[in-house]
């Protein structure tokens, strides 16, 4: 996490997070899951969740540190529920299923 002093707002904190999957068809099926739920403060933290290849990156923009530590924990809690979800029931559980 870092300040981030070419932003406009140069008081507020940056905090990047990137998260691997095993395909890009995973890391959009987790974009789609978490962007569902927007931020409970929108004023104070501003979220941005792209997909690059099997990458799903989310960048938090918050007025406080405090706030960035909150936001990231939220985020990363939702990320293992998506994770463990897709490991119950996603392709790789039905191939198996199958065999």
């Amino acid at each position: 996490m870092s300040s981030d002093q070419n932003s406009p707002k140069s008081s507020w904190h940056t905090a990047t997070i990137k998260v691997p999957f095993a395909s890009p068809k995973h890391a959009s099926i987790a974009k789609q899951v978490i962007e569902v739920d927007a931020e409970l403060q929108p004023s104070v933290v501003k979220r941005t969740i792209t997909v690059d290849g099997e990458n799903l990156i989310a960048r938090f923009d918050t007025a406080t540190i405090r706030l960035a530590r909150l936001t990231t924990n939220a985020f990363l809690e939702n990320v293992e529920l998506v994770v463990r979800t897709l490991e119950e029931f996603g392709e790789d559980a039905e191939n198996k299923a199958k065999s």
